[in-house]
């Protein structure tokens, strides 16, 4: 099964990703992941990458593509793969169905994991991480046992710049506007289904898994 997850920032889409990827056995492809091991392994697209991310640049649209094309040709996509952050527009979304075409593959399902702005603020700004040992907090789902001290450690929390509300405006302003687009696009094809991601984790795969017909 060839799918695309779409969903704003703080939607939980990469979690249900990797949920998915696990209960279908097809691996769960994040556009970072890709990113990072091309420019870890020095290979051509990676040192190109690299070149624009080191100077603060967005990498080009056709690099991008051209990263993900490699990716797909993989063994491991045969059965097939679930793309995470990619595409984030509507150019992007065209290119991708020309990739496949050349590859004669299709898309099953774009996977639309929506959750509304508010609930995307007070997920994301409550969350609370400890600068020494990773452990991570949420002032209303997981908080700490003595307010602002990490429980492992003993040190003072923080939050994030990215957990900021005027930074998750900011994320969510650039979703609405270059990646929302694209549910019209994949439900004119007939290829969108929605599931609301406002409760549990457990709650949403349970969702989740109703549309792709897995118990």
């Amino acid at each position: 099964m060839r799918i695309i997850m779409l969903g704003a920032p703080g939607a939980g889409k990469g979690t249900q990703a990797s949920i998915i990827s696990k209960k279908m056995n097809i691996p769960h492809i994040s556009t970072g992941d890709i990113f990072r091991y091309n420019i870890k392994n020095n290979t051509k697209l990676g040192i190109e990458a690299k070149s624009y991310i080191d100077k603060g640049l967005l990498v080009p649209d056709e690099l991008t593509i051209n990263i993900v094309k490699d990716r797909l040709k993989n063994d491991d996509c045969k059965k097939g793969f679930l793309l995470d952050g990619f595409p984030r527009t509507i150019n992007q979304a065209e290119a991708l169905d020309k990739v496949l075409s050349d590859m004669n593959l299709n898309l099953n399902l774009v996977l639309n994991i929506f959750i509304k702005d508010e609930a995307v603020i007070k997920r994301l700004s409550g969350r609370r991480v400890c600068p020494n040992c990773n452990a991570g907090y949420h002032l209303i789902y997981s908080p700490t046992k003595l307010e602002g001290i990490c429980d492992e450690c003993k040190s003072e929390v923080i939050q994030r710049n990215d957990d900021k509300e005027e930074t998750i405006l900011e994320r969510l302003k650039t979703y609405h506007v270059q990646t929302e687009p694209l549910e019209k696009f994949y439900e004119k094809k007939g290829l969108l289904k929605s599931v609301d991601s406002q409760g549990t984790i457990e709650q949403t795969k349970i969702e989740v898994f109703k549309v792709l017909g897995v118990e």
